[in-house]
């Protein structure tokens, strides 16, 4: 609950106080009119129809009529104003929370199951104030101030009819319905999630799909998907209509047992009619009060999961920052004894590894495929904790840096680039919002793609998904000119070279180099114009002595 009402608790409480109105108006409107005409009807019975005050209650009762109309639009406006907006930033903290979670547990997230969690979850805390906690606050302290109205104004019994067969029947309902409904909403919910995830991997992959004869198969797991879907929700609404029915027997328990006892007491002159009809009418229309109940507990399982997976991401999302260790520094990156392991417990990919990068100095790591140079450059980046030694860079310890001050300083380009649909300037401001137009140019000039994207279009062209409209090579230029634009002081890059001729892998290298002269940089190395390139060169060889060339 406090996730979502954070920083939107006055507007939340101005929308629990108009759904209090609304309910109170409600059962005043629909007590005062059964009131009104039993005691006008009584009136006439006895022949002092003309001597009685129509005016002043038909005056209140429009009054009511209108009065909950404008609450209940005020209502509205409220909560759902308040709720949009807490939703909105929840948004934001969620995914500034994703950002700050180890590497290894950003590299296994799938963009479409992920993506439809969030929303999933959002859409489920959105239930969670609207459909619960408000109506469900208002409507119990309405239940209690109307059983004790009716108490002082009819009479207790009735009173206590209203409050046990309202207060406590409904919130017995609502426990054990929950109790039942939670597991069948949560398997709902997640099946919801993978048809969603089906289908969009069905959409993502359909050339490869299309080349390999593979549409058939994947459509019939797309409906084997729906038909789970549809089980996990009938299941749901089965429980739902249960639930109705226990609510709606009740409610016309609580009317029918009213309006016996209001008819005895009448009867026996304790109360008068219209006495009796207030508390027949109010225990009508407190029926709207647990109405939320049944909505509720079909969406109960999805919300409490909901509020587990996003605690512990905003929790992280508000770490605070350290102060920066590295400022006015002008030591290398240094490794010293460093291991790393598969896993907790995995074995080491390498034997303990020494060695150091100052600034203005090359440094290539070479090895076979699989030796650990992409790890040990995302323990450079501060991503991945060593599972030995130690790897430091100002003198402090990286992977004990907070995020925000290692991308002030490091700027990596790793194996996979990565470019999202848009245009050109719009990729490139990704490293550097704030780059003018020239700025953005000369970082293309640097690593030989300016003219290529003039041809295209200039910086306003468009890529489609994942960069699509450049080729290989080119899309790893564009990344290197990102990483051009952080202007960092340690570059790390993993086979920057990758899909690039000979004359232009060298030209591009070089060009790095000049633009920046003051940087550390460390490569993972496999071609022949990296290693030339390099200063120095460290062999990472498994499980084995790592010399220094």
């Amino acid at each position: 609950m406090l996730l979502l009402f954070r920083g939107e608790k006055r507007a939340f409480a101005q929308g629990c106080a108009l759904s209090l109105l609304v309910l109170v108006m409600g059962v005043a409107l629909l007590a005062l009119s059964g009131w009104f005409i039993t005691a006008a009807a009584a009136a006439g019975m006895v022949g002092l129809g003309t001597l009685f005050n129509v005016f002043a209650p038909s005056a209140m009762v429009r009054f009511l009529a209108l009065g909950r109309t404008a609450a209940r639009y005020g209502e509205r406006l409220t909560t759902h104003d308040a709720t949009l907006r807490a939703l909105s930033n929840l948004r934001g903290q969620l995914l500034m929370g994703v950002l700050k979670s180890p590497y290894r547990q950003l590299e296994r997230l799938r963009a479409s199951v992920f993506l439809n969690r969030v929303t999933a979850d959002i859409d489920a805390l959105d239930g969670l104030a609207l459909r619960l906690l408000l109506p469900g606050i208002a409507g119990l302290a309405v239940i209690l101030v109307s059983a004790i109205a009716v108490g002082l104004m009819v009479h207790p019994s009735i009173g206590l009819v209203i409050l046990v067969g309202y207060g406590f029947g409904p919130t017995l309902v609502f426990l054990v319905g929950q109790s039942l409904a939670e597991r069948p909403s949560r398997r709902a919910e997640a099946e919801m999630q993978a048809l969603r995830s089906r289908v969009i991997d069905l959409i993502t992959v359909r050339e490869e799909l299309i080349a390999f004869g593979q549409v058939p198969k994947a459509q019939a797991s797309i409906g084997k998907a729906a038909n789970y879907q549809l089980n996990g929700q009938a299941s749901v609404e089965a429980i739902e209509r249960q639930t109705g029915f226990w609510l709606e027997l009740m409610g016309w328990s609580v009317v029918t047992l009213s309006l016996g006892i209001g008819a005895s007491l009448a009867q026996s002159g304790t109360i008068s009619p219209a006495q009796a009809a207030i508390g027949i009418f109010t225990a009508l229309a407190l029926s709207e009060t647990v109405a939320p109940v049944r909505r509720a507990l079909s969406e109960i399982g999805q919300m409490r999961t909901a509020a587990k997976r996003i605690a512990p991401m905003l929790d992280q999302a508000d770490q605070t920052v350290a102060t920066d260790p590295f400022h006015g520094s002008d030591k290398p990156l240094a490794a010293d004894d460093l291991v790393a392991t598969r896993g907790l417990n995995g074995s080491p990919l390498f034997a303990p590894l020494s060695f150091y990068v100052a600034p203005r100095e090359t440094v290539a790591l070479t090895g076979r495929s699989g030796c650990g140079k992409s790890t040990i450059l995302l323990m450079a980046a501060g991503q991945i904790a060593p599972s030995g030694g130690d790897l430091s860079y100002g003198g402090a310890s990286l992977h004990l840096i907070p995020a925000e001050t290692l991308n002030t300083h490091i700027a990596m380009v790793p194996q996979r680039h990565a470019l999202v649909a848009g245009t050109i300037a719009e990729n490139l401001r990704l490293a550097a919002p704030d780059a003018s137009d020239a700025e953005l140019w000369e970082a293309l000039e640097v690593v030989q793609l300016a003219q290529t994207i003039r041809a295209k279009g200039g910086l306003d062209a468009r890529l489609e998904f994942r960069g699509t409209g450049l080729s290989g090579g080119e899309g790893r230029r564009l990344v290197l000119a990102r990483a051009l634009l952080c202007k960092p002081d340690l570059l790390l890059l993993d086979e920057p070279t990758e899909g690039l001729d000979s004359p232009l892998a060298k030209s591009v290298l070089d060009g790095l180099r000049k633009a920046m002269p003051k940087a550390a940089i460390l490569m993972a190395a496999h071609r022949p114009e990296e290693v030339a390139f390099a200063d120095r060169v460290v062999q990472v060889v498994s499980n084995a002595t790592n010399f220094l060339k």
